[in-house]
């Protein structure tokens, strides 16, 4: 199986990249990994050189799921599984082998995302049911604690199994395998979605074609800013994602969203 992967910069700090370059390069399967630079000015780093590396600066922010896709054009013909990679990730090298496994092992699965922890080692709860527009707009705006906890029971999928292949129908695109032949008939993540929502739809859309799973198996650490979450312009872009998102696939009435959320929760309940 031919792994590559993909990673789209802005104004990243050199550090940062740099270790999520170095766990793409030194893991235990070889893996191309494509770098799509959005910067104003290029962003330099040792690891650009190295030869399983293809670097091309953009000249312009294409955004978050655009990047990808370019960065993914340049590796397609040579790729069984495709890993988008944030820039603020790190992991050892036996993640990607384990997750290209279950490609490699399942045919009619066509993504994948491991446990995703934070620097101090705390599970980031993402694997989470297709949103409606009270769980986006509520857990974001109401002040109050305990109704905000009570919507994350809802949307969130937390104390899941520790091993296994769980199917999940909304998956994180901090650190996302994809199956390259799905992903590209696709055409990758909608564009339109300049950043925020591009992989809650993806992953949707993957969804359409076979399973999405959780490998927890596969653990990787990420930095999980969430600065959209701060008032300014990032929340709109944020908001405006979102309202993008419910315009293309339904506000109230999304069938598809409610009958793979209940059967999640159906099997979720069950364990």
């Amino acid at each position: 199986m031919n792994i590559t992967a993909s990673l789209v910069l802005y104004c990243n700090a050199p550090a940062m990249i740099d270790e999520a370059i170095r766990s793409v390069v030194e893991s235990d399967v070889d893996t191309i990994l494509s770098v799509v630079d959005n910067s104003p000015v290029p962003i330099a780093s040792r690891w650009f050189a190295h030869p399983q590396v293809l670097y091309h600066h953009a000249g312009a922010n294409l955004g978050f799921g655009a990047g990808h896709n370019l960065a993914f054009a340049a590796v397609a013909e040579r790729s069984d599984a495709h890993f988008i990679v944030n820039p603020d990730v790190a992991f050892a090298p036996d993640v990607l082998s384990t997750l290209a496994d279950v490609f490699a092992r399942t045919s009619d699965v066509t993504a994948v995302m491991p446990a995703i922890h934070d620097e101090a080692g705390q599970q980031q709860h993402l694997c989470k049911a297709l949103p409606t527009p009270v769980q986006l707009i509520a857990r974001r705006f109401i002040p109050f604690a305990s109704v905000r906890a009570a919507i994350d029971e809802t949307y969130e999928f937390r104390r899941l199994p520790g091993e296994g292949l769980i199917d999940m129908p909304s998956l994180s695109g901090c650190f996302l395998g994809v199956r390259s032949a799905t992903f590209a008939q696709l055409g990758g993540f909608d564009e339109r979605f300049f950043m925020y929502m591009e992989d809650v739809d993806l992953v949707r859309r993957l969804g359409d074609h076979g399973r999405t799973v959780y490998v927890p198996a596969a653990r990787i650490e990420h930095g999980h800013a969430r600065s959209s979450y701060r008032f300014g312009k990032l929340m709109f872009v944020h908001i405006g994602s979102a309202l993008r998102y419910f315009g293309k696939w339904g506000w109230i009435r999304d069938p598809a969203r409610t009958a793979r959320n209940a059967a999640a929760r159906r099997a979720y309940s069950a364990r």
